[in-house]
């Protein structure tokens, strides 16, 4: 298995990662302290709070979009993300291997039944990519199935785009080391061992065949109306920063965040209410 090489360490979560598309490229030493995630999350989790509140007024919706290596911090990520957000106005998705049923089907099939309705969010923890990365390395599907899948996914995204999707595509990357760090942590937790299984060793040593497939993939589906983010994610306080930002900042182009001013019908109907008793 290859080693990412590193650059030197820097604390700014504006990044140059975000307009990279090769893996190969991100800084993998970028780290957060403590006091500055904490403050960089809470202004965060307000964003996506007032982002939500104003989707449901404007009838705005958006797809977010996680990919990235195993124990990357994908599920951490999200977790902040919809913390002060209404459920009734979300919706996460963990995709995992197609059921024999959706096998007989097109395989975007089952991502257009999850697509979010007017004012709602939807965010994929894993996604159609899965039909150039795992599907593509391990041999799911053939090689004419995946090289037609790059233009099949670019008009499905851009179908979502021009109906006024927003769309919004994270890639966390971790090395090698940090990854098999994470599975021991995970393997120690008897709350988390679930999340390990033998595919996730058996996906290291394919790993070389990874990047090449997630680099094609990056090279090739990075549109203006759907970008990919790239987030250099060993260090989890700085990866999770950086991806809701990026996160944040497309979701609320064009949309106007500020509270909605009362209703002066809606205030006298509760005055009349309360002078009546």
């Amino acid at each position: 298995m290859s080693k990412q090489k590193h650059k030197d360490t820097d604390t700014d979560t504006d990044t140059d990662e975000a307009k990279a598309l090769s893996l190969g490229d991100l800084d993998l030493t970028r780290k957060l302290d403590e006091h500055d995630y904490l403050e960089a999350i809470d202004k965060l989790e307000k964003r996506f709070e007032a982002i939500q509140q104003a989707y449901l007024h404007t009838g705005d919706n958006a797809v977010v979009v996680f990919e990235g290596w195993d124990a990357a911090g994908k599920g951490g990520a999200i977790r902040r993300m919809v913390s002060r957000m209404d459920p009734r106005g979300f919706h996460v998705w963990p995709i995992a291997a197609p059921k024999p049923e959706e096998k007989a089907l097109h395989y975007l099939t089952r991502f257009w039944a999850r697509l979010p309705p007017k004012g709602q969010i939807a965010i994929f923890d894993r996604s159609w990519y899965g039909r150039v990365l795992v599907e593509r390395v391990e041999g799911f599907a053939s090689r004419d199935e995946w090289q037609r899948a790059y233009g099949e996914i670019n008009a499905f995204e851009a179908m979502l785009a021009d109906s006024g999707t927003k769309i919004a595509k994270i890639f966390l990357y971790i090395d090698a080391d940090e990854q098999l760090q994470r599975f021991g942590k995970r393997l120690k937790d008897p709350m988390k061992r679930w999340k390990l299984s033998f595919e996730d060793f058996r996906n290291r040593d394919r790993w070389d065949e990874y990047v090449a497939a997630a680099d094609a993939m990056l090279q090739r589906t990075n549109r203006p109306d759907a970008p990919w983010t790239l987030v250099p994610a060993n260090d989890k306080k700085y990866a999770r920063v950086a991806a809701l930002t990026a996160i944040a900042d497309r979701l609320s182009e064009g949309v106007d965040l500020s509270p909605r001013p009362l209703d002066p019908a809606l205030e006298k109907a509760y005055r009349r209410e309360v002078d009546g008793h």
